[in-house]
């Protein structure tokens, strides 16, 4: 799934409402009518809403072995080591700044990771000491909002 930096993706953008995206994606597996909403979508689709019942903001979840990934101009974002995934984006001109669980990029959008995968899922000669974080999540909204946290 290609995210819109700021916006979010084709099924869920920034100040929709919630009855946009249900139309559009269906009813959540988890949290109906609650602030935050689980759709049945490959990778999962996570959106928060505000109290208006408008979206601000929206986060995607790695799919793993080959399941939907996220992207962005090419890059691939999810179930890859964290440090790569800043590495390629930086390559192409985006910033960033760290957070305590990875990235904010200025241009609207975070990788993090929650330290629920390690190396060995991703490198199979990996120690089992390596540190190297797993890029298990994307979250997209205004930089603002990142800088607000």
């Amino acid at each position: 799934m290609e995210i819109i930096p700021g916006r979010g993706v084709a099924l869920a953008k920034i100040g929709e409402t919630r009855a946009d995206v249900e139309e559009r994606v269906g009813e959540p597996a988890h949290g109906p009518g609650r602030a935050r909403a689980v759709y049945p979508t490959t990778p999962a689709l996570v959106v928060h809403y505000d109290r208006d019942d408008t979206v601000e903001l929206v986060e995607l979840g790695y799919g793993g072995r080959g399941g939907g990934e996220v992207f962005f101009d090419g890059v691939q974002l999810t179930f890859r080591f964290l440090d790569d995934v800043v590495a390629d984006l930086a390559a192409k001109g985006y910033t960033s700044v760290p957070s305590d669980i990875g990235f904010h990029f200025h241009a609207g959008f975070s990788v993090w990771s929650m330290h629920s995968l390690w190396a060995l899922d991703l490198d199979p000669d990996a120690g089992e000491d390596d540190e190297r974080a797993v890029s298990e999540g994307v979250s997209v909204a205004p930089f603002s909002y990142f800088s607000e946290e």
